[in-house]
């Protein structure tokens, strides 16, 4: 299995997150984040995480990496496999890997579907499942799964991104609910858009421009990765949230509130 190991002198992090998407984006600053609170880190992407990896070692975090498909069920029981055997616990599940499909919902075919339903829904799900029955032997973890605006309300020419979405949701609502009295909570932020290497590719074929985003949003910007690292952040922490279970925490820079049309909107700027 691939894995790659950045150990150092044990007992320095006291705490273990496992982030998917890791690679670059809102898991990267996230594991970066979590790693200078004092997390070590189990870090999976389908790419390589290597340049997370080695920042987090640089600062003296204990780093595992694990890559491969989450979507895939043997990789998901392989991550939580590695790290109980890495670490012995794991504190903190960050689902954040996910892909984005735009394509009117008359062209969208049955693959397409399944494929997006498979990474944003199904991967997190078994994820959920095997490394929250670790958390559930320990009495006590977080889980936090990246949704989106898109799970809250209908983007057009969007209907697989959104029907994944609004199903992790509903996953993060149910697993609360059965989870919540045994320790384990389990929240989900909804970002707004956010400036990743998942929107270069969009915006180059002009399906959006910034100019779309930033008169759209309330606050006029588009959210960074550090914003959506630091609310998963919050929600990771039992000293923090420790009683919040079951909720979505829209990080959108107050896009799902506001239902003005756009002259009304700009004119409060």
């Amino acid at each position: 299995m691939p894995y790659a190991d950045f150990a150092v002198p044990a007992g320095k992090n006291s705490r273990v997150a496992v982030v998917t998407g890791a690679a670059q984006g809102i898991g990267r600053e996230t594991a970066e984040l979590l790693g200078a609170r004092g997390y070590a880190l189990v870090l999976t992407d389908l790419a390589k995480c290597d340049e997370t990896a080695a920042a987090l070692a640089q600062t003296g975090v204990n780093v595992l990496e694990v890559n491969g498909d989450i979507s895939d069920e043997q990789i998901a029981i392989r991550i939580c496999e590695a790290a109980q055997s890495r670490f012995g616990r794991v504190d903190v599940l960050v689902n954040n890997a996910g892909m984005s499909h735009i394509c009117p919902a008359e062209q969208t075919t049955a693959s397409d579907w399944r494929r997006v339903l498979d990474v944003n829904l199904l991967g997190p799900f078994l994820l959920c499942r095997e490394i929250g029955k670790l958390m559930l032997e320990q009495k006590r973890g977080s889980i936090v799964n990246v949704a989106s605006i898109a799970g809250l309300l209908g983007i057009a020419d969007r209907s697989a991104y959104n029907a994944s979405k609004h199903g992790l949701i509903g996953l993060t609502r149910t697993l609360a609910a059965e989870w919540g009295g045994r320790g384990v909570r389990v929240n989900a932020v909804c970002p707004g858009w956010v400036k990743t290497p998942m929107d270069v590719a969009p915006q180059a074929a002009g399906l959006y421009s910034d100019a779309d985003i930033e008169g759209r949003v309330p606050m006029g910007r588009f959210a960074t990765p550090r914003d959506i690292a630091s609310a998963i952040a919050f929600l990771a922490d039992p000293e923090q949230s420790g009683f919040i279970n079951g909720h979505t925490l829209s990080v959108d820079g107050g896009w799902f509130a506001d239902a003005s049309w756009e002259s009304l909107r700009l004119r409060h700027r």
